[in-house]
């Protein structure tokens, strides 16, 4: 039987995945990461093949998509209240980090 798989995200860098890929395990949900062995050898070519990609598959996309939705709640502040973005003043603000060198 073939299987089909459906792509949950996209990531810059191989270690950005691996909160997401751990929990989704942790619940039971096999995980494939594509290109993770490329960007983990040459790790400056992430844009140009869109970075590694998070698959599991198709059967499981619904479950998947409801705890990796979860994982990129909004930023909220130590109150819940959500965390306003200091350069647009924006209340909807997603959790992200940035590797600057």
């Amino acid at each position: 039987m073939k299987q089909e798989f459906y792509i949950l995200g996209s990531f810059e860098y191989a270690a950005d995945v691996q909160v997401i890929k751990s929990k989704l395990e942790s619940e039971g949900i096999p995980v494939f990461l594509r290109d993770e062995n490329i960007l983990n050898t040459d790790p400056l070519i992430s844009s140009a093949i869109g970075g590694v990609k998070l698959s599991v598959y198709s059967r499981d996309k619904e479950r998947a998509l409801e705890i990796y939705n979860e994982i990129r709640a909004y930023a909220q502040d130590e109150y819940g209240q959500p965390v306003m973005c200091p350069n647009c003043k924006a209340r909807r603000s997603e959790v992200y980090f940035s590797r600057k060198s």
